[in-house]
């Protein structure tokens, strides 16, 4: 049986009503930022300063506001203008804390570098806890890029692995605990934990109770939650993580919260390291942020945090209608849905339900072959694939025409292409994923060690540079610093040579040779 999306209020905090409904505060119905940039532009300025365009369609900008309009040149201001952003109680200082509000956080940080700066940021500011993470294995590469930059020592816990799909989920409680045991029994213990929910797949782990093993170990607890921005805003949708006692909260706005590509957010819990945790990431964020933030993209993060946060009823319509294509599929012997079996998986408390995981096996052609078909002919771009799978997004308070997806769907599976692919081929098989090699030095210093390329048989033995990941299931394989296994260098080779297979970070598509450390 699947979790219930109910489930995932089992675990919250007994917070006042209105911090569990930001929709009963009238201050979300209000876009400080935005109304900011609005008014500057009403005054029809002189800018003698950047941005070049100057705000107008004059010139070598007239291509420029052509090809977009001439509003978004207009809005487009820079940094550190008077009733914008300068002042204790400026504009954006204002949509900042509303969005803290919204979400549930004690401090809340708009960033233009997507998710993946919110990842480095997050990696940076936990090194001035100390040197030692513990990280779900699964970790976006950003997230990897953070602990080279940092230094850290990193140890790592693996999530839940469904081999039949090729799909990682997430961390349990008690996995999280045993990881934390082990760490410490090898005189390492974690002083920070990353952890991944929701997953690609729409999976949702037990943040709340994630939380209180990391605490009760000393430790506070990073939840990449860039896949779960809309999380908090409808009784049907699991809770916001900062509310369930997380401590930074990844969120990639964009991905399902209605703001511009590479906006996002992170914030910041209330918990017990919040006091040492803010200035670190303050002086995270200023290293890592451009000196000419778009005023678009924060103002996106403005109004999408609006949007949301006034947004239930609309939001409802689409978790109707993500439903109502479940129901189609479950009805058609052709497809199923994935999440009716993530029940078997201990570490899954809830569902996304703007997420659809479709499992295609019964059509017998691969994911990636119906994902391509359907772009080309119908132009319909679902989120991703794997050998098994299509996962269709939803964006919060979207009603995409998911009937002309299904119809387009059965189309595909059932055309003269798709029968001639069945006959040409089988299911791939991949060996089981292997265990992971000893750490010998620190991911920064094999990363800036002196390396070489040496073929795939001489690596064994030696310290990866690289970090390399196969797809499925997307688990970095090897990070630098980490020794290379025979077993590992099988496995890459294996699901390289794989049609639907391939690994990230490799020198060469079939990882015949490897980067390594020199001795």
């Amino acid at each position: 049986m699947a979790p219930t999306r109910s489930s995932a209020t089992d675990s919250r905090p007994q917070l006042p009503a209105a911090e569990l409904r930001p929709t009963a505060d009238l201050r979300h119905w209000e876009t400080p930022y935005a109304d900011a940039l609005e008014r500057h532009a009403a005054r029809s300025p002189l800018p003698l300063m950047v941005p070049g365009h100057g705000g107008d369609e004059l010139g070598l900008s007239a291509r420029l506001a052509d090809f977009l309009g001439p509003r978004p040149l207009q809005l487009d201001v820079p940094m550190l203008v008077d009733d914008i952003d300068l002042g204790e109680d400026s504009p954006l200082r204002r949509s900042l804390d509303l969005a803290a509000h919204a979400w549930g956080a004690r401090r809340t940080w708009f960033l233009t570098g997507g998710a993946s700066q919110a990842n480095r940021i997050a990696a940076l500011a936990v090194r001035g806890l100390g040197q030692n993470i513990l990280s779900q294995r699964s970790a976006h590469s950003s997230f990897s890029d953070g602990v080279l930059s940092a230094g850290l020592a990193p140890s790592f816990v693996l999530p839940s692995l469904d081999t039949v799909h090729g799909v990682a989920h997430g961390v349990s409680p008690a996995s999280l605990e045993e990881a934390l045991t082990a760490a410490a029994g090898a005189g390492r213990p974690a002083d920070a934990v990353y952890i991944v929910s929701p997953s690609y797949f729409g999976s949702v782990a037990d943040v709340a109770g994630l939380a209180r093993v990391a605490h009760a170990h000393g430790a506070p607890l990073i939840v990449d939650g860039a896949w779960g921005p809309h999380f908090g805003f409808h009784p049907d949708l699991p809770e916001s993580p900062a509310r369930l006692g997380a401590d930074l909260v990844v969120s990639s706005t964009h991905k399902l919260g209605g703001s511009l590509t590479q906006s996002a957010m992170l914030h910041l819990g209330h918990g017990p390291f919040a006091d040492a945790l803010e200035p670190l990431v303050e002086r995270a964020v200023s290293i890592t942020a451009s000196t000419s933030t778009s005023a678009l993209l924060q103002a996106s993060l403005d109004i999408a945090r609006h949007a949301l946060a006034t947004g239930a009823e609309l939001i409802g319509r689409s978790i109707a209608v993500a439903d109502a294509f479940r129901d189609a599929l479950r009805d058609d012997p052709r497809f199923g849905v994935l999440s009716d079996g993530f029940g078997a998986f201990d570490d899954i408390v809830a569902v996304d339900p703007l997420r659809v995981a479709i499992d295609v096996s019964n059509t017998g052609v691969s994911g990636h072959w119906l994902r391509q078909r359907l772009i080309d002919a119908d132009g319909i771009f679902f989120e991703m694939s794997t050998a098994t799978t299509l996962v269709a997004l939803i964006g919060a308070g979207k009603t995409p025409d998911l009937a002309r997806a299904h119809l387009a769907l059965v189309a595909a599976a059932d055309s003269a292409e798709a029968r001639a692919e069945r006959a040409a081929g089988g299911a791939d098989e991949f060996p089981a994923l292997p265990e992971v090699g000893p750490l010998r030095i620190l991911p920064r210093d094999a990363f800036f060690a002196a390396t070489e390329l040496v073929p795939a048989a001489e690596a064994v033995g030696r310290t990866s540079a690289d970090t390399l990941a196969a797809y499925p299931p997307g688990i970095p394989n090897l990070i630098p610093g980490e020794e290379i296994t025979e077993q590992t260098v099988a496995f890459l080779q294996a699901v390289a040579a794989s049609p639907s297979g391939y690994v990230r970070g490799a020198v060469d598509p079939r990882v015949e040779r490897f980067r390594v450390t020199r001795h």
